[in-house]
């Protein structure tokens, strides 16, 4: 079977219809964390209640585009904590804790995907490299970012060889990163959690970039990183965690 078709099959879904192992969750171990707490270093962001300039959904639809080029204007920290909420903010834990219902649906309400970013101009942010931390938070609409290292010396260079080459990214004010840890998801639905899992990225995909033109931003979902190179920026090993989308955002340069 060549490579095409394996992908093809990988896309299907024939465990949930056959005999699936057990999975972690059924032979009782105890389910992983919801996130990684690196430095401890965490900062709230400014609130973004009534930030919104869009609320009309249909408007929202029409005009999504792919925008890559950015006006060099900040984004406001309430900007920012308004996108990170939207895709991965906790309104409550449910079932003594096991799920975590959010703006995103998620199989099995897993949510096996964290939010990092890379800073560039965030009003009241210094630049550097942050990790959303939805659990500081949980059921209001205020976001606590952990800062994890400094901005790059050579940032458009570093930038640019993290995104295969993609040069027009340097420009914009913040880049979002979806990481995936696999075992959350795998520790409910074992050998069919992968497929799941895809489809829960393209969730978060679409609502930060609705979110993004519901501020009157711009943003891209990227698909063509360098793994290698993201993975080592993150400090993730690979295999149980790994870069998975990333999604500059930033002022266009041409408003519609």
């Amino acid at each position: 079977m060549n490579n095409i078709m394996k992908n093809r099959k990988f896309m299907q879904c024939p465990a949930f219809g056959g005999i699936m192992e057990a999975s972690d969750q059924k032979k009782g171990v105890a389910q992983p964390t919801y996130e990684r707490v690196t430095t401890g270093n965490f900062v709230k962001l400014e609130a973004f209640d009534e930030l919104v300039k869009d609320a009309s959904y249909l408007h929202l639809l029409a005009t999504r585009r792919s925008v890559r080029i950015y006006e060099d204007v900040a984004l406001t920290s309430a900007q920012l904590a308004f996108l990170l909420w939207s895709a991965s903010g906790i309104h409550e834990y449910r079932g003594n804790g096991v799920a975590t219902f959010r703006p995103v649906p998620s199989g099995g309400a897993r949510h096996p995907f964290d939010l990092y970013m890379i800073v560039k101009d965030v009003e009241n942010l210094k630049p550097g490299i942050y990790r959303y931390s939805p659990t500081q938070n949980v059921g209001t609409l205020q976001v606590s970012v952990e800062y994890l290292a400094p901005l790059f010396a050579d940032y458009e260079t570093k930038l640019s060889s993290m995104l295969a080459g993609q040069k027009w990214a340097n420009t914009a004010q913040v880049v979002i990163f979806a990481s995936c840890v696999p075992y959350r998801a795998e520790w409910r639905y074992h050998e069919a959690a992968h497929r799941v899992m895809l489809i829960d990225l393209g969730h978060i995909g679409q609502n930060l970039m609705l979110s993004a033109t519901a501020l009157g931003l711009g943003s891209c979902c990227i698909a063509a990183f360098d793994q290698k190179i993201c993975d080592e920026v993150f400090n993730f090993d690979g295999d149980n965690e790994f870069t998975a989308y990333a999604l500059p955002i930033g002022n266009p340069k041409t408003r519609r």
